[in-house]
């Protein structure tokens, strides 16, 4: 079978073509023929070394995220799963295997069931920015835990950066579980894209006064920020963000660092709180799981332009493109066709 490896860390030309044996699934496992793999910011992290760290093995397959079709399962996974549908998430994680490759063998639980109606291009956007979207909207002390229609109602969400793939998936399963969506963009192009993905305000933080924007659609405050630039965003967010609201951190912009405002803070009992989906509990993780598949299965998440989320394609040989495509910022979701 076809993959793509890389063996060094460094620049996306690391990335380079073999042959390999077609892999057998251990116990708990199951084997999926990869149609579709997902880039994510996190794999070309992950490749570059993260934190300069050596690679933990001596041949790693990149890639979380994908989709395809079950055709061989390993002892104690029932056989009748042979020719469902899925989509995959971490599939890399901890792990040398990635989806950009012809096959890959994965713990059973990480392959979700993708109704017929859903496509592959939609399985492989899931994995790391839903799961990423739902910790970010259910972490606060305010709850919900789970979503689902209702969990937000009466609820602001908040998400910058509106145009990206988790703030996609945010504004998605916020409008899915009835929150009242606001969301921050750089330009015209991307606001047409947040629109597309379902936002009820959409804030240009380059013109005007956003947080007077975002105070007077909302005078009490927003109860949930999404948030991908912490230190960039943090005088808006404390500006607009509702007593016992919640600024969740999913990602770092170029400074690591964010400076407090503490008592105004305080008196609102405002709460941050960081994310990293890998290592987001057990139970957590799960709850997430589940809730995706329900909102896919509901037809709520949806991507493509007309969706806020454009599609880029890149084949299997041209994996290291689409790594240096998402590594320069391409706006919406980088796909690689494998089949």
């Amino acid at each position: 079978m076809k993959a793509i490896i890389y063996t060094q860390p460094g620049e996306p030309d690391v990335l380079h073509p073999i042959e390999r044996s077609v892999p057998e699934p251990g116990a708990g496992e199951v084997r999926v023929r990869v149609r579709v793999s997902g880039v994510n910011p996190t794999d070309w992290k992950a490749r570059r070394g993260m934190a300069g760290r050596a690679l933990a093995y001596p041949e790693i397959v990149p890639n979380q995220d994908g989709a395809g079709v079950v055709d061989a399962v390993g002892e104690g996974v029932p056989a009748d799963r042979v020719g469902e549908r899925v989509w995959l998430w971490e599939a890399s994680w901890q792990r040398a295997d990635g989806t950009a490759q012809e096959y890959v063998t994965l713990p059973a639980r990480q392959a979700v069931a993708l109704p017929d109606d859903a496509s592959f291009d939609l399985g492989a956007s899931l994995g790391i920015p839903a799961l990423t979207a739902h910790r970010c909207l259910t972490v606060g002390d305010a709850g919900p835990r789970r979503l689902a229609p209702g969990a937000l109602a009466g609820r602001i969400v908040l998400v910058a950066g509106g145009a990206g793939a988790v703030g996609n998936a945010a504004i998605q399963l916020a409008k899915w579980a009835g929150a009242t969506v606001v969301t921050t963009v750089s330009g015209p192009d991307k606001a047409g894209l947040a629109q597309s993905a379902g936002a009820d305000l959409v804030v240009n933080y380059r013109t005007g006064n956003p947080a007077e924007e975002i105070r007077a659609f909302a005078p009490a405050g927003v109860d949930i920020v999404v948030e991908v630039a912490p230190s960039a965003n943090a005088a808006l967010n404390h500006a607009v963000t509702a007593p016992a609201g919640t600024i969740a951190v999913y990602a770092t912009d170029e400074h690591a660092e964010v400076t407090l405002p503490v008592l105004p803070l305080m008196l609102k009992n405002v709460g941050y709180r960081f994310v990293l989906v890998y290592t987001v509990p057990e139970a957590a993780k799960r709850d997430a799981v589940e809730d995706v598949a329900a909102a896919v299965a509901a037809g709520a998440i949806r991507v493509g332009e007309a969706a806020g989320l454009p599609l880029h394609h890149f084949p299997l040989d041209r994996t290291a493109a689409a790594h240096a495509a998402v590594e320069a910022g391409a706006v919406g979701k980088v796909l690689i066709d494998v089949a």
